[in-house]
């Protein structure tokens, strides 16, 4: 019923197909992974439970924060921060908080999980500047470098360290994913 030339385009054709199939996948492992740098700026108000004093204890810190983010060249769109960890050893005068775990939600629909691993701190003048590093660990930016740094005012006068302690603070971040 079929012929020798019908047998030749069959068998031609499955080639073609199982060729496709094999090779597609080595030829799409060679293809360099997007990775996208992003820059957001807001405002970050966090607070600490219990409140800082002159002395240093473990301290929960919870940080929100309002980004405007660049995720392409002439693109932004705005997003969210939660940052969410302790402080070992926190007090009026540093909040270093070793291991912070930051989610930004993208108005686009997309989100970074962030874990910072870094953190210094220093209050000049009764500003608190704060400088976190660490790396996206899923979803934009995956495997990218996370850098974020704060400048904040306490939320009550600084002579509160030496009575109920300070409940929060506010002020300006940048976000900052890169390779």
């Amino acid at each position: 019923m079929f012929g020798r030339h019908c047998t030749a385009v069959v068998t031609s054709s499955l080639a073609l197909v199982a060729a496709s199939v094999l090779w597609a996948p080595v030829g799409q492992a060679h293809e360099p992974v997007h990775r996208e740098s992003v820059l957001c700026t807001g405002s970050s108000t966090s607070t600490y439970d219990p409140p800082l004093t002159l002395l240093p204890r473990q301290t929960r810190v919870q940080t929100r924060a309002g980004y405007t983010c660049a995720v392409a060249p002439g693109r932004t769109v705005p997003a969210t921060g939660h940052l969410e960890g302790r402080s070992p050893s926190a007090s009026c005068v540093t909040v270093n908080s070793p291991r912070l775990e930051e989610v930004v939600r993208y108005g686009d629909g997309k989100r970074s999980s962030i874990a910072y691993d870094n953190s210094t701190s220093v209050r000049v003048a009764g500003v608190l500047l704060v400088r976190l590093s660490g790396r996206v660990v899923e979803g934009r930016g995956e495997g990218l470098t996370a850098h974020r740094t704060v400048a904040a005012l306490p939320g009550e006068l600084p002579t509160s360290c030496l009575s109920s302690g300070l409940r929060g603070s506010s002020g300006e971040a940048q976000l900052e994913i890169k390779s």
